[in-house]
């Protein structure tokens, strides 16, 4: 085809010249007398520019032709009409010819088959149930902070149920192997890449790099990678709860935004941080470990990890899936506000467990955090789900947090209001007014004879298939005067010194469609109060 146009062009050439001499010889107004010698010169001059000037579109046509004919443009054309895995579609690829996959059609399933299965060759296999042996875990530490954020781990990492690594930068000194704990790796070398961020740190580069090195390990039967920190405690039965939603061998990015409105901005409210925990499906990591090194080549000037790995999910053209039981928990103070309104979903996740409060009082931080996990073990799927009841005899509103507090009113609340998050904590940067957060927060009640009296778990157990939590009246430091301004309706419950609470078994599917629990009140003594959780009947408001 090529050489067809080409011996067009020269023929449409030679008739242009020819037609161009006959014209300047018979044209009356360019008479060619003999003894002109500059006449001749100008018409010379003419002919050969328009011989360059035609020999020039000859030769860019024939190489455009060449282009839009050429084996390799050809190659990308057919890759971009089945876009999925093509690797022309990023700009700075080397376009490479691949054998387009075989699609089954619909027709050809066999009987029985959803989304749920797996193509395994020729063959569809029927995916098992989705559980901790499925999921490796990379925890990003550091060699100076081990000894302490340990102990976070402890809480929640089971060694014989669960696989995964502790990433540090440079192996520390161990008296004795922890069986109790995650295997250390020692993270490769990063110097050779370039960070030029002038308030971060480089280590976001190593960090960044852990889901391609857990990847590159080659472990068997894994289906997703889930990143976290080594202060985050996860509740790993909502984990898998959750990431069975979803469809492992396609690319997913789940995990979280900030609670900060500041830190979103600064960095994306579509970007999922590290702390509250990152899941990638196994396909996503399976492309992250073929770009990453070249894609965080191009982001030298990003502050951390979350938005390097950020960067390269994108340039994949992958979504973020939010999920709201994955809490990053950019705040410093006193959590209880955020505690006491968990949203309706499974909760999975906290981190910067080291910058709050203890969440009991009367413990320390790590002894209120072990009671903490103490809970979620008890009963993990219901574990700081929300329940509000009233008593409208006595003008009371029970608001209870499983496995954290029970709040009694001193009126009637209605649950819009309460659904909001109680302002007690600032923001990672200091600032706690309102438009700083991301989510719905009230001010605390600024009237002593409004505040909740608040019933902290003391204890939890299990009898039969229920839970049950002690919770135990908490002295507040204003209850002196609210026995004199707030009389005679204050305070409520005053004999009233611990609250039992049973909690009856979610279904198993209520992470699907998850509704706040029901509960109802009754007296059990002069200074017991016991109190019902569960899930609402059908046709119950």
């Amino acid at each position: 085809m090529h050489i067809g146009v080409m011996v067009m062009m020269t023929q449409t050439l030679k008739t242009i010249m020819s037609s161009y001499h006959d014209y300047d010889k018979n044209s009356p107004l360019c008479p060619l007398p003999v003894g002109r010698p500059r006449s001749r010169q100008w018409r010379q001059r003419r002919i050969g520019t328009l011989a360059v000037a035609i020999a020039a579109l000859l030769i860019s046509t024939t190489a455009w032709l060449s282009l839009v004919f050429s084996d390799a443009t050809t190659c990308c054309f057919h890759q971009l009409k089945d876009w999925e895995g093509s690797p022309c579609f990023l700009a700075w690829k080397k376009c490479i010819p691949h054998r387009l996959a075989k699609v089954t059609p619909p027709s050809a399933l066999q009987p029985g088959t959803t989304k749920d299965h797996l193509h395994n060759g020729s063959s569809i296999v029927e995916q098992e149930g989705l559980s901790l042996k499925h999921i490796v875990f990379g925890i990003a530490g550091s060699s100076q902070l081990w000894k302490r954020r340990k102990e976070y781990i402890r809480l929640w990492w089971r060694p014989n149920d669960m696989r995964g690594h502790v990433w540090l930068e440079e192996q520390v000194l161990e008296e004795h192997e922890d069986d109790l704990l995650p295997p250390i790796m020692i993270s490769e070398d990063i110097s050779y890449f370039r960070y030029t961020n002038p308030i971060g740190h480089p280590s976001g580069l190593r960090i960044s790099r852990i889901v391609r090195e857990s990847f590159r390990l080659g472990l068997s039967d894994v289906r997703w990678f889930v990143l976290c920190d080594d202060d985050t405690i996860f509740n790993v039965n909502n984990l898998v709860d959750v990431l069975s939603k979803y469809n492992s061998s396609e690319m997913i990015y789940i995990g979280s935004p900030s609670e900060s409105h500041s830190a979103n901005t600064y960095f994306s409210h579509s970007m999922a941080f590290g702390g509250g925990g990152i899941a990638v499906s196994h396909p996503l990591a399976k492309a992250l470990s073929e770009i990453l090194d070249e894609c965080i080549e191009r982001y030298p000037k990003l502050y951390g990890s979350d938005d390097r790995l950020h960067a390269c999910i994108t340039e994949l053209g992958i979504p973020l899936t939010w999920e709201h039981g994955f809490h990053q928990w950019d705040i410093r103070g006193d959590a209880h506000g955020l505690l006491s309104s968990h949203p309706i979903a499974p909760f999975v996740s906290i981190h910067h467990v080291e910058a709050v409060n203890p969440f009991y009082p009367g413990l320390s931080s790590l002894d209120s955090l072990k009671l903490f996990t103490k809970a979620m073990r008890a009963d993990p799927k219901s574990f700081l789900q929300r329940s509000i009841c009233y008593d409208y005899a006595r003008h009371l509103t029970f608001s209870v947090s499983l496995g954290y507090v029970v709040q009694v009113l001193p009126n009637i609340v209605f649950p819009r209001e309460l659904e909001r998050s109680e302002r007690t904590y600032s923001a990672w940067n200091g600032i706690s007014q309102r438009n700083e957060f991301d989510f719905d927060a009230r001010d605390p009640y600024k009237s002593i004879c409004k505040r909740p009296i608040l019933f902290f778990l003391k204890d939890t157990k299990i009898e039969g298939n229920a839970s049950w939590g002690s919770y135990v009246r908490s002295r507040d430091k204003d209850d002196f005067k609210k026995r004199i301004f707030c009389f005679p309706h204050f305070p409520p419950l005053r004999n009233v010194q611990e609250i039992q609470v049973a909690v009856q078994p979610l279904s198993k599917n209520w992470h699907l469609v998850p509704r706040r629990l029901c509960c109802r009140q009754s007296q059990a003594g002069k200074e017991i109060l016991q109190v019902s959780v569960g899930e609402c009947g059908k046709g119950a408001f």
